[in-house]
């Protein structure tokens, strides 16, 4: 197994996180599984509104803590957003998980995954976000080598 590898960039607004996530839109290809972790209101649903907005999608994004996924379409992908927070290990979603992962015109984004890690592939895009202030957030990505063209012009 390879060190994953590391970038970081301090977001200062919902607004430059939003657009943060537009750019990695723009990267995307379809099979992705992105890893959102940070605390309640860090900043992942925020950047899943860009992400979504990215991929030129209309639709309204929402945290499903209460839903446990949703559903957002766009012109070329299924962005497939979980929120495991309510569920301390993922029982019969990890079915879902898994079918929705293998799909190679989707992409899986999943918040609160630490009881969902044995379903997750290790070939993922994690991104945690700390906060620096009280709209401020330190997002540091892990990938692996594989997942690189996903950071690319993410610095601009």
């Amino acid at each position: 197994m390879t060190t994953p590898k590391t970038w970081h960039i301090t977001s200062t607004s919902p607004n430059q996180t939003e657009s943060l996530a537009a750019k990695l839109a723009g990267n995307l290809k379809g099979g992705e599984v992105i890893e959102l972790i940070s605390d309640l209101g860090g900043g992942k649903t925020t950047f899943v509104r860009g992400l979504v907005r990215g991929l030129d999608s209309t639709d309204t994004v929402n945290s499903p803590t209460f839903k446990i996924s949703n559903v957002y379409r766009s012109p070329t992908l299924v962005i497939n957003h979980f929120d495991l927070y309510r569920l301390p290990e993922p029982g019969l979603v990890s079915y879902e998980l898994s079918e929705v992962m293998a799909d190679d015109q989707s992409v899986t984004l999943i918040e609160w995954a630490e009881g969902a890690t044995k379903v997750l592939p290790k070939k993922r895009l994690t991104i945690k976000f700390e906060p620096t202030s009280e709209h401020g957030r330190q997002i540091t990505f892990y990938y692996p080598i594989d997942l690189t063209y996903l950071i690319k012009g993410l610095e601009e």
